[in-house]
């Protein structure tokens, strides 16, 4: 997702009065901090809508989950994410997206993301692999990834690699237990536990808002400073999916991919992400991709 440049502004309509939610967010403003515009908090219906995508896109990596085995390509993968979705009133959001041919992302080992699901990439044991599944329903859009281990066991450090980016999720959810949070609070975060276990933060890509669209404002950045990046005010909905390398954070697009989708590792050591949507409320993030 490209990275938003624009200074946004919060604009009170006229007329109407000023709510604790306004003020606390033309404090900010005042400041010359980045905040939402009014088009980035959804309505109570369209989070249910986005709520309501959530537990499809969830059924469809459940699905995927239980059918993951050695020996199966990442197109058999492609096939079950389709049909199910398909079957239960979705549409695959990646599908024909800008060009992407596949209704899911398979990266498999080094490739941090945008893997293109084929016949002959074969699933073997060891190998660790993230499967990005984005769902339509009804117009809302829900994102969520996982990451599996071919087989159930693979080589420590690339464990470890798996555990952590996981780790790095979840201390991304703590940092919006409550609201008015930045996204650099989130991405400091992320990227202190990454570096702490010897370990990098991919730059280039980054988390984005969602719901209505694919990809909507802010750009979740998983590393940076406290205080910066836009602030996360009830009613947003958006994804964190901290993408961890094994080795140095660099990154470029796979040459043997005619489609220049495929993400990899520039050192070609392993990398691992997990994502969910999330909505912020005035109690904190709730998930909506269980």
């Amino acid at each position: 997702m490209a990275k938003n440049k624009k200074q946004n502004r919060w604009i009170v309509p006229d007329g109407q009065p000023l709510t604790d939610m306004d003020r606390r967010i033309l404090s900010y403003q005042e400041r010359g901090k980045l905040v939402p515009t009014r088009e980035l908090i959804k309505t109570p219906e369209q989070i249910e809508g986005i709520r309501r995508a959530g537990v499809l896109n969830t059924a469809v990596l459940d699905t995927v989950a239980e059918r993951i085995r050695p020996g199966m390509t990442t197109l058999e993968i492609d096939r079950i994410v389709y049909d199910y979705t398909t079957q239960h009133g979705g549409i695959p959001a990646p599908l024909n997206y800008e060009g992407f041919p596949k209704s899911c992302c398979t990266s498999v080992n080094d490739v941090v993301c945008h893997g293109i699901p084929n016949e002959n990439e074969v699933l073997e044991e060891g190998d660790i692999l993230n499967v990005d599944v984005t769902t339509i329903l009804d117009g809302y859009y829900a994102d969520a990834s996982r990451m599996f281990v071919i087989g159930g066991q693979t080589q420590p450090r690339w464990q470890q690699l798996v555990d952590v980016a996981w780790e790095c999720l979840k201390i991304g959810e703590e940092v919006c237990r409550e609201p008015y949070v930045f996204v650099g609070d989130i991405g400091n975060a992320i990227q202190k536990h990454a570096h702490k276990n010897h370990m990098s933060v991919v730059r280039d890509l980054c988390g984005h808002g969602v719901g209505l669209q694919f990809h909507e404002e802010p750009d979740v950045e998983h590393y940076g400073h406290r205080g910066t990046g836009m602030l996360l005010v009830p009613g947003m909905v958006f994804t964190i999916e901290p993408m961890i390398n094994l080795g140095h954070y660099q990154v470029c697009i796979d040459a043997d991919d005619p489609t220049e989708w495929t993400v990899v590792t520039e050192d070609y050591e392993p990398s691992a992400q997990w994502e969910h949507t999330y909505v912020m409320t005035e109690n904190g993030v709730e998930i909506l991709t269980h």
